[in-house]
């Protein structure tokens, strides 16, 4: 009885691997051996490198590592986990809590660098392992962080380019993954003569931006030194070719360390030059008065009589210092920075021609510029404004932009009317291509004519200016300052200002264009005596670093 009972047990043993193996090898080969012995590894490629102009490299790769655990290896977790908090400044408690003894694989901790690994690996514990990695290194430290952004981690664990250039450009330069499929027994080891398809990664694509480092390092020292000395909250300096609008350097301050950037809060990571939306004040006003010119509604000889204060409706506007200089050129107003002036430029180009020349300007729209994070105002209907706003946006006071949207408008001033694309990469190299990003032009919004006016002008607003400032002598230099009150709860606070000044040089074929902002000064609320001191230290310090020659 015994003995037939065995032989039925071996007998069904016998029988489910009969059926066990026709299942195998008859019914279903493909998927068994694609499930069971086919093992697919996904091969990462190299991330892309980005340089500036010179080829000076910003973001390299350099070998990390990740550390993971296998709780059911460690024979020893208090001395594992005693000696990796002080290796790795994890808390010993979080540590501890996170080996889960009921898994077979736990991750700890990304970019552990060569030398850690090495003092970790020596300590001979079982149950550590390691992953090989790439992580960015910054050669340059964080000269521009705005501008570059960094790479972190999306919800399933995989490298993303965040903010700035790491993000525009993360496709490019993430690259393809490759796959490894290998053909392994049963338990995990590769057969020799089994199948061992591999498709190579193609790694990211390397960025030349148009970004020169040494107009970087000289718009950070300054701007640096100007926050220090005007005790100022914020703030940005954007440098560009204004015949291209290739940006030449963009900093703003206070910034974040690329290399520790998650101990920083989000709001460090936003870049005001492209997403800060402030009133400019005074720099608006040569935009109003170059589409005057252009309308033929002024010329820049003509007479104004500045008498005093205008009322529009309940509101009385002045000028910045309550004087008046009777009868003044249209020029003069632009000297003085009359507020009255610019309202009687306004009425004379009439409303329908301010609110078209803000779209031509392209205010309320993004420039385009290649870097994540750009915003933009909304720009209400025509319809919705009221006789004061028309008076106000011809002094740069109740209309809000970005800097980058700034800069781009006040160089259609100066090119010869030309409203440009911003942008900040030159070229995108792979191992088998090349491309070159070409400036280009939007639309034209004033004629050459004009431009050679308004240049005129505002050399003649630095040379006859109140402010005296320590400018580079035997040049001539255009710009304007600004000085825009802050709204707070829809009011403006006149001891909370934005100072600003944006400027160019050499007056005749400008080689750049700088625009200043400061936010909230404390030492003076006046561009004229923070962001002016400023651009004229940079300006000098171009001026050298180009060979620019004095104009005869």
């Amino acid at each position: 009885m015994k003995t037939k009972f065995l032989f039925i047990i071996f007998l069904l043993f016998y029988l489910g691997i009969v059926g066990k193996l026709f299942y195998l090898q008859i019914i279903s080969p493909q998927e068994v051996n694609k499930n069971l012995y086919l093992k697919s590894q996904r091969l990462l490629p190299e991330r892309g490198r980005i340089y500036d102009r010179n080829k000076t490299p910003f973001v390299l790769n350099q070998n990390s590592y990740l550390l993971y655990l296998e709780p059911k290896k460690i024979t020893d977790k208090l001395k594992l986990v005693k000696f990796l908090s002080e290796k790795l400044e994890i808390n010993e408690a979080s540590l501890s809590a996170r080996i889960d003894e009921s898994k077979d694989w736990i991750s700890i901790t990304n970019n552990v660098d060569e030398k850690k690994k090495k003092e970790i690996e020596n300590l001979k514990i079982s149950g550590i392992g390691f992953e090989n990695q790439m992580k960015r290194s910054y050669p340059e430290a964080s000269l521009s962080a705005h501008l570059l952004g960094f790479v972190g981690k999306d919800k399933d664990g995989e490298d993303i380019g965040y903010f700035g250039l790491e993000g525009y450009y993360d496709k490019d330069l993430f690259g393809l993954p490759g796959l490894l499929d290998s053909e392994r027994d049963i338990i995990g080891r590769p057969i020799f003569l089994g199948i061992q398809n591999k498709v190579e990664p193609e790694n990211g694509r390397d960025l030349i931006l148009t970004i020169d480092k040494t107009v970087q390092e000289i718009a950070k020292k300054r701007l640096l030194e100007g926050l220090s000395r005007y005790q100022a909250k914020q703030g940005c300096v954007i440098i560009a070719d204004p015949n291209t609008m290739a940006i030449l350097s963009l900093v703003c301050l206070p910034d974040y360390d690329l290399e520790k950037y998650y101990q920083f809060s989000e709001n460090y990571f936003k870049n005001p030059a492209i997403s800060d939306l402030y009133e400019p004040g005074s720099i608006f006003k040569p935009l109003i008065m170059a589409a005057a010119i252009e309308e033929k509604k002024v010329k820049p000889q003509d007479i104004y009589d500045e008498k005093g204060p205008i009322q529009i409706g309940e509101y009385q506007i002045k000028t910045w210092n309550n004087k008046y200089e009777g009868k003044i050129s249209m020029t003069r107003i632009l000297e003085k920075s009359s507020n009255v002036g610019m309202v009687y430029i306004g009425e004379k180009l009439g409303k329908d021609k301010i609110y078209q020349y803000l779209e031509k300007y392209g205010f309320g729209e993004l420039t385009g510029v290649d870097l994540q994070g750009e915003n933009s105002a909304y720009f209400k209907p025509k319809s919705s404004w009221y006789p004061i706003d028309f008076s106000t946006v011809t002094f740069g006071q109740g209309i809000a932009l970005t800097p980058i949207q700034m800069i781009r408008a006040f160089a259609s001033l100066i090119n010869g009317g030309y409203l440009m694309k911003p942008y900040v990469v030159e070229k995108i190299v792979s191992s088998s291509k090349e491309t070159k990003i070409k400036p280009r032009v939007e639309k034209r919004i004033i004629s050459g004519f004009t431009s050679e006016v308004i240049k005129k002008m505002l050399v003649s607003t630095i040379e006859n200016a109140e402010a005296v400032w320590d400018r580079p002598k035997d040049y001539k230099i255009g710009g304007k300052t600004g000085t825009a009150q802050i709204a707070i709860q829809g009011h403006y606070d006149p001891s909370l200002t934005n100072a600003s000044f944006i400027g160019f040089a050499p007056a005749d074929k400008p080689k750049f264009i700088a625009l200043v902002i400061l936010k909230e000064p404390k030492t003076s609320p006046w561009g004229s005596e923070t962001a002016a001191p400023i651009f004229f230290e940079i300006a000098k310090d171009l001026i050298v670093y180009y060979g620019i020659t004095p104009e005869q």
